[in-house]
């Protein structure tokens, strides 16, 4: 069974930091575009970070603007594990995020993209 898990979310005061970890199992997802997304209350989910191989066994890595200088993503492909450490948390930030995975060639912001998603774990950044 193909599965995503993430962990890592909590409650951080504004100016805080949190690193989100999404476990991959049933799947070796290291050639896939892994990515985050996040959902707050009456909103769309929207992208947030991505990591994608290319055939030259390089990664790239792509930010929503809103994340860029705070938000990092990475990878650790032994463990088929990928990380999205974020710094300097806003209340804006406030969300349920979720990461994904998808079969690269495609866009990586758009949530299609994406075949497999996590449950989601919630994170909470108050002021």
């Amino acid at each position: 069974q193909v599965q995503l898990v993430e962990s890592g979310g909590g409650l951080v005061q504004a100016g805080g930091s949190l690193r989100l970890s999404c476990v991959a199992s049933g799947r070796n997802f290291n050639t896939y575009t892994r990515g985050w997304f996040r959902q707050a209350p009456g909103k769309e989910r929207e992208f947030v970070a991505a990591i994608r191989w290319n055939a030259g066994l390089l990664y790239y890595t792509d930010y929503a603007d809103f994340v860029k200088g705070r938000f990092t993503i990475s990878r650790d492909n032994a463990k088929n594990t990928w990380y999205l450490q974020m710094n300097s948390l806003k209340p804006e930030d406030t969300a349920v995020y979720y990461c994904a995975a998808g079969r690269p060639g495609k866009s990586v912001m758009v949530a299609a993209t994406y075949e497999t998603w996590g449950q989601g774990t919630q994170v909470t950044v108050s002021s």
